[in-house]
């Protein structure tokens, strides 16, 4: 039977999709619940639905009284110009790239499994910084239950892996495995190569991949070896190789997350001043001024009556509505 979904259903599911937040998407999960159409053709989707709410419910609410005492938090909220997780099977380099990247104390060690919940930390690029998250190796013996939840909030996620280590190839055949069974799907589409694919699953979370050769300073590691390894684990993603001791590679894999992510960077001014040129918010391609506003406060953008932007395309701060796109480098002037 035909779901016939509504455009109410449609608009909350949008929301979901888009929202960063547990307590966001719990709201959307919420309306989709209620706007759904009761009928045979919607009960397995509504089941869903309803097995997802539960579960955010937990993660919102927190440990209930009296509960056992739980460690660390499994979600890191996103920060900065984008957020990518980290992974990679174990000894794989990931920690020691993590904190050569965003000068952060991730423990690393020669022994697999050192880090054990989820570590931000922030990679300054151009004049922004993102957001970082270094992750439990994946592997058969050392599941990690919470995954799913804690890579919801990412953009993208580096893929890092030893192509040196023996064994490598079942290690990130195995990782693929753990992930798909936890409905996360790894990609080689990232956000400025078009249009998602918009076949995936509800809850599958679809996640832009780079796949990252380190420790590339060890004579063994070649990329004849990354090409074998990409053919062996039917890879197809684009890829970098790095080395922490030398340094090799690590300059380029920020500017490639900037430009893969499609940041879009945009000043503010306040009227009669100078913009504030150090300090850009941060957006994707499509976002609006509504959506700047949003980021400066919500009382701003819902006070909003115009703004007026400079920009390199032909701007000179003509008066513009809410619903303006905004493109990198943008200044503007909000006025609610």
């Amino acid at each position: 039977m035909p779901a016939n979904l509504t455009p109410a259903y449609k608009a909350a599911e949008a929301h979901y999709k888009r929202a960063k937040e547990p307590s966001d998407r719990l709201d959307a999960l919420k309306e989709m619940l209620r706007a759904i159409p009761k009928h045979k053709g919607t009960e397995h989707l509504q089941g869903d639905i309803k097995a997802k709410i539960r579960e955010l419910t937990d993660e919102v609410s927190g440990p209930r009284k009296g509960g056992a005492k739980t460690g660390p938090p499994t979600v890191v909220r996103p920060d900065g110009a984008g957020q990518i997780a980290l992974l990679g099977p174990p000894n794989s380099g990931k920690s020691t790239l993590h904190a050569r990247l965003t000068g952060s104390h991730a423990e690393a060690g020669a022994y697999p499994f050192t880090t054990q919940y989820p570590l931000p930390g922030m990679m300054p690029v151009r004049d922004v910084r993102i957001q970082l998250v270094d992750l439990p190796p994946l592997a058969v013996e050392h599941p990690v239950p919470w995954i799913s939840n804690a890579l919801y909030p990412a953009d993208g996620c580096l893929l890092i892996v030893d192509v040196a280590q023996p064994g490598v190839v079942e290690r990130v055949v195995d990782l693929h495995r753990i992930l798909e069974e936890r409905k996360v799907v790894l990609t080689g589409r990232w956000p400025t190569d078009g249009p998602p694919d918009d076949d995936a699953e509800l809850f599958t979370k679809v996640l832009p991949t780079l796949l990252v050769a380190a420790k590339t300073d060890q004579p063994e590691a070649s990329a004849e070896e990354l090409a074998v390894l990409e053919e062996l684990a039917d890879l197809d993603y684009p890829y970098l190789a790095v080395s922490t001791e030398t340094g090799r590679g690590i300059d380029e894999l920020g500017a490639w997350l900037f430009d893969h992510l499609g940041v879009v960077r945009v000043y503010t001014k306040i009227p009669g001043k100078e913009p504030d040129m150090e300090q850009p918010y941060t957006v994707r391609p499509g976002a609006t001024v509504e959506d700047v506003a949003m980021l400066v406060h919500r009382d701003i953008a819902a006070g909003l009556r115009f703004a007026r932007v400079w920009s390199d395309h032909g701007f000179a701060g003509q008066h513009v509505g809410r619903e303006h796109l905004v493109v990198d480098g943008d200044i503007l002037e909000l006025h609610a």
